[in-house]
């Protein structure tokens, strides 16, 4: 007893300063498993309010989630209330969806999209009957690569080249050289099907027909664990993580902008606050966006060596968003929570997104209508949504204060034709925040919504490292690191974290 309250009071007094930089998943995550260790943790946010890309947005009584609202794998969150040995329905109401998307077709063509085998048997049939075997082929090849890719990498560190090299071999036997549209044509012949099953990329800032086919096993992650919804909106887990640290005494400082990370002899010895106040520590664990940090936040780059420079020259960005929040006076009891629209192009749709870099007419998008599930949302009769819509990323060079109110009402005839006929008329409040927002308040490089695309070339090894190529206690967590961006990715990086304290 006596031996283990004398380790416990050294522990103490040696406790390492560790300083969180954003309060996105990744940082909240990270904060909590640090704080867990042992850590003495110091988390700053530049804004006002937790949540980074999750931050919540309230407008004439309308509640809007601002970013991630497709909460699959829950139970990343509830480990992070287990480290201290407390519940998470203690704190915050999780339900799972009984249709996670429905996808609608610019003929008008509807597919509902379910964790029941039986409904879903039903809908690959109404496509096209003979592809049901292939569907089912797809599920069970894409629980391999969830076994291989989420459950045995996700949560490890990519630090060096011989572990990549290691996984070289069962990764190419999982064929993820080919892209996940490539590899969903394998099974599929249906064009619109082909379209169903090849989405998820975009959840994450990718090119379907670009990224890895690792990428699948979010089929897979999904059936797993199912489609998630946290009453009072994704805001309400930040708010419940937030609790959490503040009762775990992890010390968090808001309106607090990380203007420089000062380091000295290949290391970080702290931070610059608002470009006065330095806050010293003995690690920093950023969730700010990689290339952003390493482009502006460390002023003095001659520790970056030519591997490294060349690295951050010939990453490529995911794309922008432009998010339309809107709450509307008619009530639309037909509308699903989740609801994906594809526009008339797919392949060519994406190359203007992701390669040419230039606005289309004909849009594809994703409409969240949390009211669906969770009434309180928006004043009583009346219903709140947001529609993201992809577009390409700030290297477009898109005006978008001159642009923003054109596409704006481009966005609502597309739904008024659509998905919510009548909604012009029934607008009662409205915003909208585009690729500028993502690159002027979230700080990521060119605006992009998702930090660096999901491609083979920027995976694992050859994404940003958890722990800094360059200062050996600097670290990071969220989107642009590994595993990568979406809530299982941005959580997982946190657990990456835990492999290397």
């Amino acid at each position: 007893h006596l031996r283990k309250n004398l380790v416990r009071i050294g522990h103490k007094h040696m406790a390492k300063k560790t300083l969180i930089i954003g309060s996105g998943f990744g940082g909240l995550a990270a904060a909590l498993r640090l704080k867990a260790k042992g850590h003495k943790v110091t988390l700053v946010e530049k804004h006002p309010d937790l949540g980074g890309r999750a931050r919540v947005f309230k407008k004439d009584q309308f509640v809007y989630d601002g970013g991630p609202t497709v909460i699959t794998a829950p139970y990343l969150f509830e480990e992070l209330f287990s480290l201290f040995n407390k519940n998470i329905s203690d704190y915050v109401k999780i339900v799972p969806l009984d249709l996670w998307y429905r996808f609608v077709f610019n003929n008008g063509d509807t597919f509902d999209y379910n964790g029941n085998d039986r409904s879903m048997e039903e809908q690959v049939k109404k496509f096209n009957p003979s592809d049901y075997g292939g569907y089912k082929n797809l599920v069970n090849f894409t629980e391999k690569i969830f076994d291989k890719g989420f459950t045995d990498l996700s949560d490890k560190p990519f630090n060096n080249l011989f572990f990549m090299m290691k996984q070289i071999p069962s990764l190419l036997k999982l064929k993820s050289y080919k892209s996940v549209y490539s590899l969903v044509s394998n099974y599929i012949s249906n064009e619109k099907l082909r379209r169903v099953f090849s989405m998820h990329p975009l959840l994450v800032g990718g090119n379907p027909f670009s990224t890895t086919s690792i990428y699948t096993l979010i089929l897979f992650l999904e059936k797993k664990w199912g489609i998630h919804y946290s009453m009072g909106g994704t805001g309400s887990i930040v708010k419940a993580l937030e609790k959490l640290m503040v009762e775990e005494n992890i010390k968090i400082i808001k309106d607090a902008e990380v203007t420089e990370i000062l380091t000295e002899n290949k290391k970080v010895k702290g931070v610059k606050i608002n470009n006065s106040k330095i806050i010293n520590s003995d690690y920093v664990i950023c969730n700010s966006d990689p290339p952003n940090v390493y482009n502006n936040l460390i002023k003095s780059k001659e520790d970056y060596d030519f591997l490294f420079k060349q690295k951050m020259k010939r990453m490529d960005y995911s794309m922008g968003l432009f998010v339309y929040y809107f709450g509307s006076k008619k009530k639309y009891n037909d509308v699903a929570h989740h609801t994906i629209y594809f526009g008339e192009a797919y392949e060519k749709h994406l190359d203007k997104i992701f390669e040419k870099k230039i606005l289309s007419d004909d849009i594809s998008y994703y409409l969240h209508r949390p009211s669906a599930t969770d009434p309180n949302m928006a004043p009583n009769g009346q219903d709140a949504f947001y529609v993201l819509v992809p577009v390409p990323n700030n290297l477009s060079k898109v005006n978008w204060i001159e642009k923003g109110d054109k596409f704006k009402k481009l966005v609502l005839d597309k739904m008024d034709k659509t998905v919510l006929p009548g909604i012009k008329e029934n607008v009662v409040s409205d915003f909208y925040l585009t690729p500028d927002y993502f690159e002027i308040d979230l700080a990521t490089l060119y605006g992009s919504g998702f930090s660096i695309q999901p491609k083979f070339s920027q995976s694992a090894y050859f994404r940003f490292h958890n722990q800094s190529e360059i200062y050996k206690n600097l670290y990071f967590v969220g989107a642009g690191t590994h595993p990568g961006a979406g809530m299982p990715g941005v959580l997982s990086s946190a657990k990456v974290l835990d492999k290397l304290f």
